[in-house]
């Protein structure tokens, strides 16, 4: 695998096992793998999605004490994320972990935790929003600020494996509102209340650690408090192994459904029109490996 920025001799030599660990549990945390120059790339990336804000931009939780800030899939972020895309080993380490010779990305998001406490991000899976599905998908999640082992971001070890559960409609009203109807899918277990019974693992990260994680698994977390200031960036991507897969639309809200009408907006749209089991391919996710 050629490698546009070298990776440190430590990670190289621990890839094979940090492959075996995300194939096993979903998740990995890569220690220093983004070195100054990288971070420099991931920051000039934040920044101009802060200063350019998309279609998708606002609030998680608005309207409730400790909602932050999130946007994402811009469709004009791409040249702003090239750098860190294309001039650092991210995406070689990204493919190396899932096993995909090619990396495609699928879209860019970030997240803003700052000032007053910010509330937890509920416990969800990235999958259940995307009709997509395949051994080739990965999320690589990485953050320009330390945080600290008292508020990580966490995940279930091993959920990734499934199954898919109704996911949470991010209701700033009901932290229990589900966005399909009842019974389409298994009911989002309450993890929170229920700590003890689930493999949780997480990690204090400093600025150039890199965690990538499997979007099926269930993850949450990572709060702030006063004075704190959290900028993370996730990149999600899927390679050669990647498929159309179908997702249920029962009770969702007209806006919220992925299969339209006229064929679909934007790519994620059109490929849920497509039949399950499709090759997941369109000209408008960039190929980055």
């Amino acid at each position: 695998m050629s490698l546009r920025a070298a990776l440190p001799k430590s990670v190289d030599d621990e890839l094979p096992a940090l492959r075996e660990r995300f194939l096993e549990g979903g998740v990995v945390c890569v220690r220093g793998v983004l070195d100054v120059h990288a971070m420099e790339r991931a920051e000039a990336a934040f920044n101009w999605t802060l200063a350019h804000p998309g279609a998708s931009a606002g609030e998680v939780l608005a309207g409730r004490p400790g909602a932050f800030y999130q946007d994402h899939g811009n469709p004009a972020a791409y040249d702003a994320y090239h750098g860190l895309l294309h001039d650092t080993c991210l995406a070689d380490v990204v493919a190396g972990l899932c096993g995909s010779t090619n990396l495609w990305l699928l879209y860019e998001q970030i997240w803003l935790k700052e000032g007053a406490d910010t509330r937890r991000t509920p416990w969800h899976q990235d999958l259940a929003y995307i009709p997509l599905d395949g051994d080739h998908l990965a999320v690589a999640w990485l953050s320009l600020d330390a945080v600290p082992a008292a508020r990580p971001l966490e995940f279930v070890r091993g959920s990734h494996r499934g199954p898919l559960y109704n996911p949470t409609a991010f209701d700033p009203d009901d932290d229990t509102a589900s966005m399909f109807e009842d019974g389409v899918w298994p009911a989002l277990p309450d993890i929170e209340t229920t700590r003890d019974q689930w493999p949780i693992v997480s990690w204090a990260v400093e600025p150039g650690d890199l965690i990538v994680f499997h979007p099926a698994i269930l993850h949450g977390g990572a709060p702030t408090r006063q004075g704190e200031r959290r900028r993370t960036i996730s990149l999600r991507f899927f390679g050669d192994r990647a498929y159309c897969a179908a997702r249920p639309e029962q009770g969702l809200a007209e806006g919220d459904r992925l299969k339209r009408a006229d064929g679909g907006r934007d790519p994620i749209e059109q490929m849920a029109m497509l039949p399950p089991g499709t090759l997941f391919r369109h000209d408008g996710f960039p190929k980055v490996l």
